[in-house]
């Protein structure tokens, strides 16, 4: 009996979702002796022609890690979810845009102009930008387009299931390749992770005041961090409080607040005002009343880049999706 075909395909990301694979360490051998690897092209030698020869639907199952930012990216999801019967949106960069997305507050413009002129170790007198076709004495080159604005898997290609973090722990991972093995997936368009919020499960819920008062922002350098105390208590923002769980608290048992990684719980839509709402309804300041302009403009001073703290993970898949340019 034929093993089912899978394939494993690499977009806009860091690298750290093929490094997960990697992390299931014995039980890789397990996946790799249950499925016939059609494409893993960061480990394998395969090539596109080799999943276009294949028949519509002949992969059992794709996953795709990574955002989409180029016109190959996006030609490479598209037959990869011709060819599958099932899309998994592998780690947050395609599940929600991750911190590639974070180029959205700006534009592919903004990008060149930084990259290919201003950063302070280019030499670039004559501002050559990148160009999707060149010619040259030998002929034509050509280059994908860079796009304008980057996206999720699902707003590029139809996506049945998501495995979240950056990047999915072993046992999500192996979790969703049994219950494929299987035939014992959920509905489509679940997140295969517990739908719990992870503040409901952090080992530092029993130190969190019943009142949780914050009078002010710190950043994790500026204090010394109590390892045992809820961060929030300690005035450091953790995006636990609407998270979703199944990380295995890795920030957190390395002192760390939480960043958001995993994503939304199920009936989010927008990750960073779910956070900033629960943020603001535990804030509380003393005296409230009398605070004055200025002192508020130096509280709010210690909550450095909020839009890329609480869209860290998520600003092209929220209802932001991406900074509004002027025109020019």
């Amino acid at each position: 009996m034929a093993k089912p075909k899978v394939a494993f395909y690499w977009n806009a990301s860091c690298g750290g979702c093929e490094e997960a694979v990697i992390d299931l360490a014995e039980d890789l051998l397990k996946v790799a002796d249950a499925v016939d690897i059609v494409l893993w092209p960061v480990a394998l030698d395969f090539k596109k022609k080799d999943v276009e020869n294949l028949k519509d639907n002949e992969i059992v199952a794709s996953f795709i890690n990574g955002a989409v930012r180029t016109e190959e990216q996006k030609e490479m999801a598209e037959l990869l979810r011709a060819k599958s019967q099932l899309v998994f949106a592998f780690g947050s960069c395609a599940h929600e845009g991750c911190i590639p997305g974070l180029a959205n507050f700006t534009n592919r413009e903004g990008i060149f102009e930084r990259v290919y002129k201003t950063t302070e170790s280019t030499k670039n007198p004559e501002g050559i930008f990148p160009k999707v076709k060149t010619k040259v004495p030998e002929g034509e080159l050509t280059l994908p387009e860079f796009f304008d604005t980057v996206y999720t898997l699902d707003q590029t290609v139809e996506v049945d299931y998501y495995i979240p973090g950056c990047a999915p722990p072993p046992d999500i991972i192996m979790n969703a390749f049994t219950a494929l093995l299987e035939g014992n997936l959920p509905e489509k368009g679940s997140v295969l992770s517990p739908n719990i919020a992870l503040c409901d499960e952090c080992d530092r819920n029993e130190s969190k005041p019943e009142k949780l008062e914050i009078p002010e922002f710190n950043r994790v350098h500026q204090i010394e961090i109590d390892p045992e105390k809820c961060f929030l208590a300690q005035g450091i923002i953790c995006m636990g409080i609407s998270t979703r769980s199944g990380c295995g608290q890795r920030c957190i048992n390395v002192n760390m607040p939480c960043r958001g990684c995993f994503g939304p719980l199920d009936g989010v839509k927008d990750f960073g005002l779910r956070t900033m709402a629960g943020i603001a309804s535990i804030f509380a300041l003393e005296n409230e009343e009398n605070l004055s302009e200025e002192d508020l403009s130096k509280l709010m001073d210690k909550l450095v880049d909020p839009a890329g703290l609480f869209y860290m993970y998520s600003l092209p898949s929220s209802i932001l999706r991406r900074k509004r340019m002027e025109e020019k």
